[in-house]
Order: structure tokens, then C-alpha cells, then sequence
């Protein structure tokens, strides 16, 4: 499936059938990201269940502590 991820087309094998599914794939934590997909922005309840299709434009930003 190929889909647009943070402005760069990204291609997942086996396809990715939720926004979980990519945001696990990426190996980000789900507690600390925002996803925006197709100019939507989902809670993260949302993640589990929302499908991604192919062609899908995700924003993703994930928060790093430190100081």
C-alpha cells in the first residue's frame, strides 16, 4: 500500500489496515503522537479504528521529551 506519510510516499508491506497498524510499523508510541489523515486529525481512540486506503496523506507528529 502506498501512502503519503509526513509529506514523503511511503510503500507497506503487508498493508497496513489502520492508522494503529502504520503508527505501530513506524515504531512510535501511540501515547505520543498526533495523526492527521486526509486533513482530518484524530483522537487517539480514533487510531484503532479509522482504516487507511491506499493513496491516504498521514501527518504524523510524535512528541520527544528532554530538556
Amino acid at each position: 500500500m502506498r501512502l503519503t506519510i509526513n509529506g514523503q510516499m511511503m510503500s507497506l508491506e503487508p498493508s497496513p489496515q489502520t492508522v494503529a497498524d502504520v503508527i505501530l510499523r513506524l515504531d512510535l508510541s501511540v501515547k505520543t503522537v498526533v495523526v492527521e489523515r486526509n486533513q482530518t486529525i484524530l483522537t487517539r481512540e480514533m487510531h484503532v479504528h479509522t482504516p487507511v486506503h491506499e493513496g491516504d496523506i498521514l501527518e504524523i507528529v510524535h512528541f520527544v521529551g528532554g530538556g
